[in-house]
């Protein structure tokens, strides 16, 4: 078996593929996520991020994205090796969990990005009130995704692996009316 084989989305890979040219919709599977729990150790916890930790709703880009998650909570994508146990020196009071099987990510850029995470988000993702940098958990067709706004645009999706099929077909019948528009 091979990697690719492992991908939550890599049997529905049609799907997103259908979603183009209105969305294009990237599943980048793999990517490690570590969730973070700090009460005490804020300072040392951002020497290993290399970069402060991130305001409510937001997410700053260090050694990897760091998203704010809730109060003591957050979450960090794409680290390089070594980041968890670095993490878990530096936090005083807290924790340091390996969730990277948990969720699969998916890129969506495109004109219609936007309009079609619309149809099924209650988030106001208008450019001005969803700025480049924010990040929330939410609902997207009725399953718990996280959320983040990124440059013109792009999103970053990160949907739990058993509901990342449906992700994918509710996806490609949303962008189902933008395509047609583009024809």
């Amino acid at each position: 078996m091979t990697a690719e084989t492992l991908s939550p989305l890599a049997e529905h890979a049609g799907l997103l593929a259908s979603c183009a040219p209105a969305v294009r919709a990237e599943e980048r599977p793999f990517v490690s996520q570590l969730n973070v729990r700090i009460r005490e150790g804020h300072d040392a916890a951002a020497a290993v991020l290399g970069v402060a930790l991130p305001e409510p709703c937001r997410f700053t880009t260090g050694i990897g994205d760091i998203l704010w998650l809730g109060p003591d909570e957050y979450l960090v994508l794409g680290a390089p090796e070594g980041t968890e146990a670095a993490l878990r020196d530096a936090i005083t009071v807290g924790a340091v969990t390996d969730v990277s099987a948990q969720r699969t990510t998916v890129r969506l850029a495109g004109a219609a990005a936007r309009d079609v995470l619309a149809h099924g988000c209650a988030i106001d993702l208008h450019p001005k009130a969803a700025l480049p940098g924010t990040c929330v958990q939410t609902l997207l067709a009725r399953t718990g995704i996280i959320l983040l706004a990124r440059e013109a645009g792009e999103f970053t999706v990160l949907v739990r692996q058993s509901f990342a099929p449906y992700f994918a077909a509710w996806l490609a019948d949303a962008a189902l009316e933008y395509r047609e528009e583009e024809s």
